[in-house]
């Protein structure tokens, strides 16, 4: 018995060891395999992100980088490490996380996962998007990250949700640039809310109130032509031009909406404006007339909830956004209010202004050069000056048919002009003498009658001018 009882104890022993060892063996990391340690790794790595852990899981994506950097888990950890900071949220963690998508496409740009490294780029900037009367970076931003993306990987199975973030961007960028013409229209100011509705509706076709933006881009170009009329100091002619000319650009405004958005709010008031214009009205077209019908069946109205709390949220409201239709990709050149007043200004000028320098040509035979002219020459009139040579030139241009303006006159000496170095002539006059009056006194005889003064008053005069000047010197205490 004694026997049999340690037989049994031993037995109990050895299963319990055996136990023991089956449990270490049942490690959920044993089937790996101990010659796959950056698998290993990169599990615990996942493990640690599906618990939130994201520093635990960059360190050991990070340890399997710059250990195994031939590993085939190299591509996914780096995008690993991408989507921890994608995870984790935050201003900081995801400008990180940008950084770390766009180091994935340029190590890894063929490789299916770096289209949607691109969409989390943009989707990044699609979460911090603000209102259209704020900031609108980020927005902008977006807009050029979807754009990449579906330009750079149209063949991936992402473009169609990268399109559709896209229209939603599109949305809150025309409402924004809505919003700015509006803001100038409202204050007459009608070149630059031209400028910024022209804009707008050739950008964003697609918008919600392309109608309405049409429409009171018409109404701007309107309110210029009441502005020109009432403007007094114009000339008539350029005023009907410009006035014919902005009457047009209404017409074409309002015209688009009924050829473009024929189901939407304004295609009856603006045919209505084109008929009180006495302006052709156009007729939509039936594919035009169903894919507008469509474009506004797809969008949503925002709930009465969501009304409510809108005013307490960052993000904006995208409900109006198409879900059909295809985005724009690249933009037009941007309409400018100094492109708008050039415009006007070209009109004005008859369409045909130009900026180029003319050059006239008159023909004619060439004239011999003439001998400069002297001081002491006598003045040739009558019958003389007629035989002279400029006269003669005179004759002979007219002869030919030169202009009025370009007719040359006999050459007369002018009195104020300076003279040539001659000797001086002893029959002539010496010049007269200016003498300045002084307090009590009064000019000499001889230049009272006017006959030329002689040696003796001029030396005279100039003996009383020394005097005065030291006078007046010791009355200058500096």
């Amino acid at each position: 018995m004694r026997r049999s009882s340690i037989f049994v104890v031993l037995g109990l022993l050895l299963a319990l060891t055996v136990g023991c060892t089956n449990k270490k063996s049942s490690n959920p990391l044993a089937n790996v395999g101990s010659k796959q340690p950056d698998k290993v790794l990169f599990d615990r790595a996942m493990d640690a992100m599906k618990h939130n852990r994201f520093d635990v899981a960059r360190m050991t994506l990070q340890t399997l980088i710059n250990t195994y950097p031939d590993s085939e888990f190299i591509a996914r950890a780096k995008l690993g490490v991408a989507d921890s900071w994608y995870a984790e949220g935050g201003t900081t963690a995801l400008q990180q996380a940008e950084i770390e998508y766009k180091d994935f496409k340029t190590f890894f740009p063929n490789m299916p996962e770096a289209a949607e490294a691109q969409l989390k780029v943009a989707n990044i900037h699609y979460e911090q998007m603000e209102k259209p009367d704020r900031d609108f970076t980020h927005a902008m931003r977006a807009e050029d990250e979807y754009r990449a993306l579906i330009q750079e990987y149209p063949d991936s199975k992402l473009v169609p949700r990268a399109k559709q973030r896209l229209r939603e961007v599109q949305e809150v960028l025309a409402d924004r640039e809505y919003a700015i013409g509006r803001f100038y229209y409202l204050r007459l100011a009608y070149p630059a809310a031209i400028a910024r509705l022209k804009t707008l509706v050739e950008r964003y076709p697609l918008y919600s109130g392309a109608d309405e933006s049409l429409f009171l881009l018409g109404q701007a170009y309107e309110g210029e032509v009441n502005a020109i009329r009432k403007n007094a100091r114009l000339n008539e002619v350029i005023k009907t031009r410009m006035i014919e000319d902005l009457t047009k650009s209404a017409a074409d405004a309002y015209a688009k909406i009924i050829t473009r958005y024929p189901a939407m709010d304004r295609a009856v008031d603006a045919k209505e404006r084109l008929e009180a214009m006495h302006q052709p009205v156009p007729r939509p077209t039936r594919a035009a007339l169903e894919n507008n019908k469509k474009e506004v069946a797809s969008r949503q109205e925002a709930g009465l909830m969501s009304t409510m709390l809108s005013g307490f949220e960052k993000h904006p409201d995208v409900a109006k956004a198409a879900h059909v239709g295809d985005p724009t990709l690249v933009d037009p050149e941007p309409v400018t209010a100094l492109g708008v007043v050039r415009q006007m200004t070209t009109a004005a000028q008859g369409g045909g202004a130009s900026e180029k320098l003319g050059v006239e040509t008159i023909r004619g035979t060439d004239v011999p050069n003439q001998p400069a002219p002297r001081s002491d020459a006598p003045v040739a009139t009558g019958d003389a000056a007629a035989g002279t040579p400029a006269a003669q030139a005179v004759s002979q241009i007219g002869a030919q048919g030169a202009p009025a303006t370009a007719e040359l006159k006999a050459t007369v000496a002018d009195p104020n002009e300076l003279k040539p170095n001659v000797e001086p002539d002893p029959a002539a006059l010496p010049p007269l003498q200016q003498t300045n009056e002084l307090e009590g006194g009064g000019t000499s005889s001889s230049s009272a009658s006017g006959a030329p003064p002689k040696a003796e008053e001029m030396a005279e005069i100039s003996s009383s001018q020394k005097k005065k000047k030291k006078g007046l010197k010791k009355l200058n205490p500096f």
